[in-house]
């Protein structure tokens, strides 16, 4: 089953908006009329935003789910250190997934206080963005 299947599937009041776009009833609140905005990216990654201001966590908690079913394919937590020698497909790969972990952890910060792992995750992801421009700068 895909990620947006998985998601789809547990969420009542559901409404096609547009191209891999719904909206539903976010089931982490009581929700009256549909405030949950899903969207299924090129790369099969679910994007879910309550416009009611929960967290993704807390809805993905509320549907029996974790973070990690809005991906289609596993994401690598733990990547090598940013070094030199990337192709330029490599380089974007890299900023795509850690432009994507600092989204989400902004996203659950926005409701809750980041843990001190996930705070240190998110400047891990800044500081690999920041020399991934620097090598994409040529420097």
């Amino acid at each position: 089953m895909s990620a947006i299947d998985k998601i789809l599937d547990r969420l009542d009041g559901v409404k096609k908006t547009g191209d891999r776009r719904y909206i539903a009833k976010c089931s982490a609140h009581d929700d009256r009329s549909p405030s949950l905005s899903v969207r299924e990216t090129d790369e099969g990654r679910v994007l879910i935003h309550c416009f009611g201001g929960c967290g993704t966590d807390d809805v993905c908690t509320s549907l029996g789910l974790t973070l990690a079913d809005l991906f289609e394919k596993p994401l690598r937590h733990n990547l090598p250190p940013v070094r030199g020698g990337f192709s330029a497909r490599e380089l974007l790969e890299l900023t795509s997934h850690e432009a994507l972990i600092a989204a989400e952890l902004a996203d659950t910060a926005t409701t809750r206080q980041l843990s001190p792992e996930e705070a240190q995750r998110l400047i891990q992801a800044s500081a690999r963005l920041l020399k991934a421009r620097t090598l994409a700068n040529g420097h």
